[in-house]
């Protein structure tokens, strides 16, 4: 079993990529989440040029390109066209950047029900998902907001049934759903990404803490993955972007990653 690690430039906002590849390369981490959005240095508004100096970068540091961290929401109520074609422009972003994931939220909205978000949801993935096949990048659902466990984003994924369209774990969001890491995992496994890790001080206070110094299971999870010798990423999502006064990334770097390599270790 082997697993890579990653973080998630949520953590440092706004930040040149140079600078985001030089802190993967300098803190011994594999690859990097990029949050795709407009205020950050790579989105899908980016032009031709650009895209390819950013696949080059990674290409140069020797740093993997993990997710780009979208933020369409799938099942929230409104025009199917146009949740659409944001995952789209997602896609393309990932397909000329050489990402093999994108991460899309799913949003349900008050007054629906809990089967119309899911049927939006999956008809909406459905469709994303053809065009998805053709680019050779897999749509990740995360379990967040409206359907924050893993039995709630199966509910969709079931619904789907197609392989380019899987589950991203958040293990926050299971946690404060009252989810146990075991059943989170045996419900996403089929689908399953890869795993977002992070630390909180408890279900009132989400405010990011270094990795360990929270109540979120993270050991737990570790586990449960190695019992079944998952061999994919952890992605360290630290939410800067939301906490200014949650302490800086990269001071950081150094002991989550070897606070994950400990728990590896005793999990092996």
């Amino acid at each position: 079993m082997v697993m890579k690690l990653a973080f998630s430039t949520l953590g440092v906002p706004g930040l040149p990529l140079t600078d985001v590849l030089g802190l993967a390369t300098a803190h011994g981490y594999h690859g990097v989440e990029l949050r795709a959005h407009p205020e950050e240095p790579v989105h899908p508004g980016l032009p031709p040029g650009e895209r390819a100096a950013v696949a080059a970068g990674f290409k140069e540091a020797g740093v993997e390109l993990l997710s780009l961290a979208g933020y369409a929401r799938v099942a929230a109520p409104g025009d199917d066209d146009a949740t659409v074609s944001e995952i789209r422009a997602l896609l393309d972003l990932a397909r000329d950047l050489g990402a093999p994931y994108v991460r899309v939220f799913p949003g349900g909205g008050t007054g629906q029900s809990p089967e119309e978000a899911d049927a939006t949801a999956a008809r909406r993935l459905g469709t994303a998902a053809e065009y998805a096949a053709e680019l050779d990048v897999r749509i990740l659902l995360e379990t967040h907001d409206s359907h924050r466990t893993g039995a709630d984003a199966m509910r969709v994924l079931g619904l789907v049934g197609h392989r380019q369209v899987g589950a991203l774990w958040d293990v926050m969001h299971t946690w404060l759903g009252g989810e146990q890491p075991s059943d989170s995992y045996l419900a996403l496994a089929p689908h399953l990404g890869y795993v977002q890790v992070k630390d909180i001080a408890s279900a009132d206070d989400t405010t990011p803490l270094p990795l360990g110094a929270g109540v979120l299971p993270l050991t737990e999870v570790v586990d449960v993955l190695s019992r079944h010798n998952w061999d994919g990423w952890l992605c360290w999502e630290y939410e800067k972007r939301w906490y200014e006064s949650a302490a800086p990334l990269p001071e950081l770097l150094d002991a989550g990653r070897e606070h994950l390599a400990r728990l590896l270790s005793d999990a092996a």
